[in-house]
């Protein structure tokens, strides 16, 4: 064989194994959320949305690099929750909402779409990072949902320390509190359901990871004014947070009871995988259809484990980012999404 046709041999071999690997190079997407509701631009001043937008874009940001990073799913979804649970702005660790008392109930969950496991925490009062204990349920204790001061129990020896449940306090939350409490004053109304903007607001996070697993987490300080312990949708396996490498991961946010009654996250997967469904009809079938045909309002997050991503959402607007399987980020609150880098 001539050196020429030798040399253009090698080089033609060392094109097609490079575009081999790129074929298969396996790809990551990441998609979160940060409550749903009525999110009215004319209601936020432009300091307040660049706010909310830049912690979206923090967030997803720092989630899709671990995944570039090769780090596993779930500590992705606890890391990138973790953020949106320290910032004031959402509901969820730092400014969650009051409870009726005037304390703060925080609840988490967190699945993992390629064993099925699954860990949730709910009606916690001292645990710093609820996502974190879910975690720490799924994959260091044999049940499934842990609640209350048993939780708490359970978290200390797992080495997290106590936190004064002060340290979730702010002033926002608590006016939203005095309003919501004048509302049921006025309607006779003293079990917690008498809800305006107030009822809204969860985080969440769903990721495809380089191994090619889904992750699903949600972690929310719940429903203002919330009395006798109610627990919502989120740290509820099937309803506020699911996972199944077969079809999808989701995480939900909304009006939790609603979310409870129809399954919302499992049904979607479902969808996918008995029915053959896409992602995106999934999840507009059942948000846009089977919900708005209730009254339940809210929105979810998915990815499937193709990188698809979805976003539907029947209330006004929903705090959300995603990295997509192209790397392309995007934030948004609005149902339109947001064009500004």
């Amino acid at each position: 064989m001539k050196s020429g046709t030798l040399l253009a041999t090698v080089l033609l071999s060392l094109l097609l194994t490079g575009s081999a690997i790129a074929a298969d190079k396996p790809q990551v997407a990441i998609v979160i959320h940060g409550g749903a509701g009525t999110i009215l631009k004319e209601n936020m001043t432009p300091q307040l949305e660049q706010a909310y937008l830049d912690k979206l874009r923090e967030a997803v940001t720092k989630g899709h690099a671990m995944l570039k990073a090769g780090k596993p799913g779930e500590e992705v979804v606890v890391a990138t929750i973790q953020i949106l649970e320290a910032s004031p702005l959402f509901n969820a660790g730092v400014g969650a909402v009051y409870t009726y008392d005037g304390e703060h109930e925080l609840d988490a969950s967190i699945m993992h779409g390629g064993t099925r496991n699954a860990g949730a925490v709910a009606g916690v009062k001292t645990i710093g990072s609820p996502i974190a204990a879910a975690q720490a349920v799924m994959n260091h204790s044999p049940h499934v949902m842990l609640a209350g001061a048993g939780a708490e129990a359970f978290a200390e020896l797992q080495g997290m320390q106590p936190v004064d449940n002060t340290m979730f306090n702010t002033e926002r939350r608590r006016d939203a509190l005095k309003r919501a409490k004048a509302r049921m004053e006025q309607a006779g109304l003293y079990h917690g359901g008498q809800q305006g903007n107030e009822r809204f607001g969860t985080v969440g996070a769903v990721v495809l990871d380089a191994a090619g697993n889904l992750v699903a987490g949600t972690s929310t300080g719940g429903m203002t004014a919330k009395r006798f312990g109610r627990v919502g949708d989120s740290p509820i396996i099937g309803a506020g947070t699911f996972a199944d490498n077969d079809s999808c991961a989701v995480s939900a946010t909304g009006h939790g009871e609603f979310f409870i009654r129809y399954q919302v996250a499992a049904d979607i997967c479902a969808r996918m995988k008995y029915s053959g469904q896409t992602l995106q009809a999934a999840a507009d079938t059942v948000i846009n259809g089977v919900l708005a045909d209730v009254g339940g309002d809210g929105g979810v997050i998915a990815v499937d484990s193709k990188g698809n991503i979805a976003t539907p959402f029947n209330s006004a607007g929903m705090y959300r980012a995603k990295v997509e399987a192209d790397g392309k980020v995007s934030v948004g609150i609005y149902q339109q999404w947001d064009e500004r880098l």
